[in-house]
């Protein structure tokens, strides 16, 4: 599998968040998404999970599923746990995976173990920390497999032994032939990935088409 974007553009309340944007990544990779606030890292997976349009660019996926878009063969965790705090720590999980299609929702318990939050499944949400709300949000990735991870600052919230447990699950989806890119400010536990900067000086406005 590869996934490859030549020329990507991104526009948004009138002005460029990024442009010219190239980049491929394989099956067993790692690609980091690197740069400053405002470069737009978060529209660029977003891009990618098809939640935003490009301007401008392709993306393609080599070797997935041709009845499916890129957005549904991937895994996107952003910024927002989207967590429902009324429901529990299980019954959270259990809608994600039914959402994705998962036909063994039922079974929460191993997702939930993998992120260690297997002691709290009948907890409301609502009692989560920050640290926990993210692993939850994170357990989604094994609740329903999705061979693309599109991980926005996946180790925010996460102390170090959360981030140990991430690293290891990132790894072993890499293994399987999963691929993986994280917009990041820092390192993500892996020990070899492609990196990728977006580092434009400052957003530019888009040129107004003239009227007729």
């Amino acid at each position: 599998m590869r996934l490859s974007a030549v020329e990507l553009s991104c526009h948004r309340g009138g002005r460029t968040v990024f442009t010219g944007v190239s980049f491929a990544v394989s099956s067993g990779e790692a690609l980091t998404v690197t740069g400053r606030n405002g470069a737009g890292k978060s529209s660029l997976l977003r891009t990618i999970a098809g939640l935003l349009r490009s301007a401008q660019g392709r993306l393609t996926l080599d070797g997935g599923d041709p009845e499916m878009s890129i957005g549904e063969q991937s895994h996107y965790v952003g910024h927002q746990d989207a967590i429902k705090p009324s429901l529990s720590v299980a019954e959270n999980l259990r809608f994600w995976a039914e959402f994705f299609g998962e036909r063994s929702s039922g079974d929460v318990a191993k997702p939930l173990a993998a992120v260690g939050l297997d002691a709290l499944a009948g907890l409301p949400a609502a009692y989560l920390s920050a640290g926990q709300r993210r692993r939850l949000s994170l357990a989604r990735l094994i609740a329903a497999k999705r061979p693309i991870w599109l991980l926005d600052e996946p180790t925010s919230a996460l102390d170090a032994a959360a981030q140990s447990r991430l690293s290891e699950l990132m790894r072993a989806h890499l293994a399987t032939g999963g691929l993986i890119i994280a917009a990041t400010h820092g390192p993500i536990g892996l020990d070899q990935t492609l990196e990728l900067r977006l580092d434009q000086a400052a957003p530019a406005p888009v040129a107004a088409e003239a009227s007729a």
